[in-house]
């Protein structure tokens, strides 16, 4: 099993092959035809990183509510950036509050990213689904707190490294779901007649200890979702 963080959102098997990771939507990446319908020799389990772009946006807005601006920080190199971009500006429009998008596709992008994030004084930060962000949880923590910048991401390990908040698919969850695929497979079932598995558990991680440095009191109806408290 490849479990490096780096590729975590997407776990898929074949019958002539061992079961692997990625980010990204399987359908709009082409390794399945359809979620119900995979139609080839790939299914798996997904995270639905990219769907759940706006309900991190909308948990942002809640943690702080006065925030006029919030911004996205996304790869434009990901196949899945324009998805993402979408479902972020009309959760924004929703919310009556201004999108402002910086991008970045390398480590050396992030200084002048995190320089442009201060002069654009967002009251928070919501971080895009893709493996290059993902395997940089602890870098992408480290910033938003040298820049007291109140941040979300998909993976645990953002709000484990510092992060304010980790909101997404339950990792261990899917990893759970890839394996019981990869035993059906290696007894004879055919990755076409497997549906491409959905979360069924999703995880609110909120980090308390970051919060208070942030000068943040997190509202009681987040503590009250949160699936874990880091103190």
């Amino acid at each position: 099993m490849d479990s490096s963080p780096a590729c975590a959102g997407l776990f898929f098997c074949g019958s002539q092959a061992p079961l692997r990771s990625l980010a990204g939507d399987p359908v709009q990446i082409g390794l399945v035809a359809s979620m119900s319908r995979p139609g080839g020799n790939v299914t798996g389990a997904t995270t639905l990183g990219v769907e759940l772009a706006s309900k991190r946006l909308e948990l942002a807005h809640e943690l702080v509510p006065t925030a006029s601006v919030i911004a996205a920080l996304i790869n434009p190199a990901n196949s899945s950036a324009e998805p993402q971009l979408r479902d972020l500006q009309a959760a924004a429009r929703t919310l009556g509050v201004q999108l402002r998008v910086v991008h970045a596709s390398s480590e050396r992008d992030f200084d002048m990213v995190f320089a442009n994030l201060a002069q654009l004084r967002p009251g928070a930060l919501v971080i895009g689904i893709d493996g290059f962000f993902i395997g940089r949880n602890e870098q992408l923590a480290t910033l938003a707190a040298r820049h007291a910048l109140p941040a979300i991401f998909q993976d645990h390990a953002f709000a484990a490294a510092g992060g304010l908040m980790s909101y997404g698919g339950s990792l261990p969850e899917t990893y759970r779901q890839a394996g019981i695929y990869t035993g059906r497979i290696l007894k004879g079932e055919k990755p076409a007649d497997l549906p491409v598995q959905a979360p069924t558990k999703y995880e609110l991680i909120v980090n308390l200890k970051t919060a208070k440095a942030l000068g943040l009191e997190l509202p009681a109806s987040v503590l009250a979702r949160a699936d874990e408290v880091i103190e």
